[in-house]
């Protein structure tokens, strides 16, 4: 039997098809999930409308995590398709350009806040969404980065802001463990992504992991999403609470 067999999932944060999203996405389906999958706004919706039908996805919305009435058409729309949810990914993040790749210190209050309500809280948001949903338990997966442990150059903002992230995961696995709802995050070493090419300098960065990785390679899409599937998986359903590395090895000596 497929890994995902008769598991529904909900996909937030693809953006095109090398999205870290994508790669999970894809790997769900190929294990037997069936997904619903969202798109940003309009102008993402091309890249993401092809992508979701090869997915065979029977739910596509629009979804910006600041506008809680497309949360609540979302999550209405997946209770009249599936009347439940097993799992549920998360992988959006942004912060305002200027606020992005400029030091810490220099942050605005503004920019600061929704880094962190696009980045972090929106994880709550949904959680609590789907915990009716999760009927018989489910599984919520989030993205991180190293830099959420450790100081990395030109991360900037994001690295604060995945911190508190990955703390909110340990939170949130604590209050809805209970509901036998498990809540990890997937920290992956660098990937060439859209949202990744704001940063100053990734294409350095990837380079420096690469090099310091005791794989001495960077990690792929199938990679992650191989991860990802696991995690989401009744297989795992001992772990939660946890930040998991995808990264070659890269934290161990980064």
């Amino acid at each position: 039997m497929s890994l995902l067999a008769g598991k529904k999932g909900l996909v937030v944060g693809i953006a095109n098809d090398a999205s870290i999203a994508w790669g999970c996405a894809k790997a769900f389906r190929d294990h037997g999930a069936e997904l619903a999958v969202t798109y940003l706004n309009d102008k993402a919706k091309p890249y993401v409308q092809p992508l979701a039908e090869k997915l065979n996805a029977p739910i596509c919305m629009k979804l910006d995590v600041t506008q809680p009435q497309e949360q609540e058409a979302l999550f209405a729309a997946i209770a009249e398709q599936w009347g439940k949810l097993d799992f549920l990914m998360h992988s959006i993040a942004f912060a305002p350009k200027s606020d992005l790749q400029g030091r810490v210190v220099d942050s605005s209050s503004a920019g600061f806040s929704q880094a962190m309500d696009v980045s972090c809280h929106s994880l709550m948001r949904l959680a609590k969404a789907a915990e009716p949903l999760m009927k018989d338990g489910g599984s919520i997966l989030t993205m991180s980065y190293y830099g959420a442990e450790k100081v990395v150059t030109h991360y900037n903002l994001m690295g604060p802001v995945k911190a508190a992230l990955e703390a909110s995961v340990k939170y949130l696995s604590s209050e809805l463990g209970a509901q036998h709802i498990r809540v990890n995050a997937l920290s992956t070493g660098p990937v060439k992504t859209r949202a990744a090419s704001g940063l100053t300098d990734f294409d350095t960065l990837m380079e420096e992991a690469a090099g310091k990785a005791p794989l001495h390679q960077l990690v792929t899409l199938e990679q992650i999403g191989e991860m990802a599937a696991f995690l989401v998986s009744d297989n795992a359903k001992q772990v939660t609470g946890q930040t998991i590395y995808v990264d070659a090895g890269y934290n161990v000596r980064g």
